[in-house]
């Protein structure tokens, strides 16, 4: 086992977020300039994060042949009084005060929506008289039950909407304040609100449909009895876990990496190395969750605007969750905190944000001579990073999986409860499923985009997709039962727009075409995927354009810092293109060069009435697996789980 770090001689790294220090005199650098104090009192900060160094320079730094980087905060500032967006950089010296390096104002952008700005705006809609007239048409007069949802606009092309920060919101009924929130939908009611001005542009009433009646409780008081049956079941390690952390640098089984984390895209992986034959080689330098996409596939006036960019549009990270041991991490667990900052500035800390166990992961590897009985068996376990993220109705799980033998998997959780619309009782829904009496919840899908930027052994890279042919009957296939894997070198960034294809056993191999395998190859690692879907959208939809990351599944550029969202750096409301359609339509090499992988993933949604009231955990991910990248089989050192004759360690 190895052993864990003292405290006291825990080490910073230029990657780690940044702390309640740094973003105290960050924020407070940038609210003693003369720039802050021209905004107007209704400014709010979006985002601020650490700047994370140029990678030249950082690996400069740790290869001992340049300065420590220094350290930098990047921040979003929105100002609702003119609604003009602020980008500003500030250093943080090491005595600890910020200095403004640059400030760049913007009129062309949405940024992320804010939870404060969003509530105001629900607050607004339920306070309106023509709103409130609306719901007592629907037998709806104690407002006080009503919950408004106010979701980011998106754009659809209404020219009243232009030049204007915008949200859509529907209601919901709550009888009791801990009642599911989406059981009793207000269908057929929506309200454009001005995000800056607060005002109520416009109220659309389509006409009354019965309010579910239900309650879709599922709390513990909503369960009349549990089951009995269940027996304790206790995963314990005595002698503590295997592996050691210092500050947030991670050792495990071989495997060393650093553990970060965004307001934007939450958990971040950084430098992942594998230790073989005494040296640590690199696989990737930064993996995180690039943009995620849920488009809803109801065309109906109170629902077709359900296309959420949750990343970019509401935020990964701001909106992690605490976790809790022996809830969302049972074991063993190692917390990583987590630091944002709020509308004003202040930092906020999120306890918990990060966990970190191993666990056991079945059979690693076996062979048992069958003329004998006697054989070799091998347990694997994994080292399990996760956070959670509560984002409107749906809880995302994210989790990044390391084995023992080299791979790497990425698994998203989807739970929550589903968005929902009334329907008239006796009807059936058109695009989605009846779950409760009256109650739609509608068909839809969920895109994940990865950045997975890649060093296999190195930063000069190239990418190789490969498939299976079956051969045709003839002199090279007598019995009809040949086939053969083919590849082919992926050259541009045209080149390298790819969809999965089942048919063909599709895959793509990250290589290094200067670093060899004793067998002559170029070692690599394969891209498998798991469950994927296309998009049912129409090409020219709005989801489509905003989103145009989940046209193509497989996305190659160079490495550019400033590459780092596959829909662009403002998503919200932005009329699409931006992103990775934009980048790579100059076609740029991707061979022999630090590349960024971009790899889009979604789970297709036809709802079940099993997943109301409250949705059982369904899984979607991929994998990461050596190719030729080591000699043979990494995990052949991993010794007997149990000292035993036959099955275990072969024969004493």
């Amino acid at each position: 086992m190895s052993e864990l770090l003292d405290p006291d001689t825990q080490t910073a790294s230029p990657l780690d977020p940044l702390s309640v220090v740094e973003i105290t005199s960050a924020v407070a650098a940038v609210k003693a300039s003369p720039e802050f104090r021209a905004l107007s009192s209704r400014t709010r900060f979006v985002t601020v994060d650490l700047r994370e160094p140029e990678k030249s320079n950082l690996l400069a730094f740790q290869a001992g042949v340049a300065e420590l980087p220094a350290r930098e905060a990047e921040m979003v500032v929105l100002d609702h009084g003119d609604g003009s967006t602020h980008e500003i950089m500030v250093l943080l010296t090491p005595a600890g005060a910020g200095r403004v390096l640059t400030w760049n104002r913007r009129t062309d952008v949405q940024p992320m929506a804010l939870v404060g700005e969003l509530m105001e705006a629900e607050a607004a809609v339920l306070a309106s008289q023509e709103f409130q007239q609306a719901l007592a048409l629907r037998g709806v007069t104690d407002f006080a039950a009503v919950q408004v949802d106010a979701w980011p606009g998106g754009n659809f092309g209404y020219p009243e909407e232009q030049g204007r920060r915008i949200a859509r919101c529907i209601a919901f009924i709550r009888p009791q304040p801990q009642d599911n929130d989406w059981a009793r939908p207000v269908d057929g009611l929506l309200a454009l609100v001005d995000l800056n001005s607060l005002e109520i542009l416009r109220i659309d009433d389509t006409g009354v449909v019965p309010i579910p009646h239900e309650s879709g409780n599922f709390d513990t008081t909503a369960v009349e009895k549990y089951r009995d049956d269940i027996r304790p079941l206790h995963i314990t390690q005595p002698e503590g876990a295997s592996f050691s952390v210092n500050n947030r640098i991670v050792n495990w089984q071989k495997w060393r990496f650093h553990v970060g984390f965004t307001s934007r895209e939450g958990l971040v992986l950084n430098q992942i190395s594998y230790e073989d034959q005494g040296r640590q080689r690199s696989i990737l330098h930064r993996v995180s969750l690039s943009e995620m996409i849920v488009p809803y596939g109801d065309p109906s006036p109170t629902h077709y605007f359900k296309n959420a960019i949750d990343a970019g549009e509401n935020g990964v990270g701001v909106s992690a969750s605490s976790l809790v041991l022996g809830c969302d991490c049972v074991g063993e667990i190692h917390y990583f905190d987590a630091v944002v900052a709020d509308a004003d500035g202040s930092a906020v800390s999120i306890p918990n944000a990060i966990c970190m166990h191993e666990e056991d992961a079945g059979v690693l590897w076996r062979h048992i001579e069958w003329r004998t009985g006697v054989g070799e068996v091998r347990r694997s376990r994994r080292l399990v990073i996760s956070s959670f993220s509560a984002i409107g109705n749906y809880d995302y799980g994210f989790f990044w999986y390391l084995y023992q033998d080299g791979t790497i998997t990425f698994e998203v959780k989807l739970t929550g409860v589903l968005s929902t619309g009334a329907i008239p009782l006796g009807k059936k829904p058109l695009h989605g499923t009846l779950v409760a009496p009256g109650l739609n919840a509608m068909i839809h899908q969920h895109f994940f985009n990865m950045r997975l930027d890649f060093d296999v052994d190195g930063q000069e890279n190239a990418v190789e997709e490969v498939w299976t042919e079956s051969v045709p009957r003839g002199p090279e296939n007598p019995h009809g039962n040949a086939f053969r894997s083919l590849r082919r070198r992926l050259t541009s960034e045209l080149d390298a727009r790819r969809k999965v294809d089942s048919a063909s056993a599709r895959w793509w191999e990250i290589i290094n075409p200067r670093s060899l395998h004793r067998l002559g190859n170029p070692v690599a690692y394969r891209l498998t995927p798991g469950e994927n879907t296309l998009s049912f959208a129409q090409p020219d939809a709005a989801v489509s354009l905003r989103a145009g990351f989940i046209r193509e599944h497989l996305w190659v550029t160079p490495y550019d810092r400033s590459e780092r969202y596959a829909a662009g750096d403002y998503p919200n409301q932005h009329a699409g293109g931006a992103g990775l359609p934009e980048w790579t339509a100059a076609d740029r090499s991707i061979v022999d060069r630090d590349i960024v992988v971009w790899y889009t993933f979604g789970h297709h949604h036809v709802p079940r009435p099993e997943d109301w009231p409250v949705m059982p955990v369904v899984t979607s991910g991929f994998s990461l697996r050596p190719a030729g990248f080591f000699e043979r089989n990494p995990a052949l050192d991993v010794p007997p789980s149990v000292a035993q004759a036959n099955h275990c360690a072969g024969p004493q």
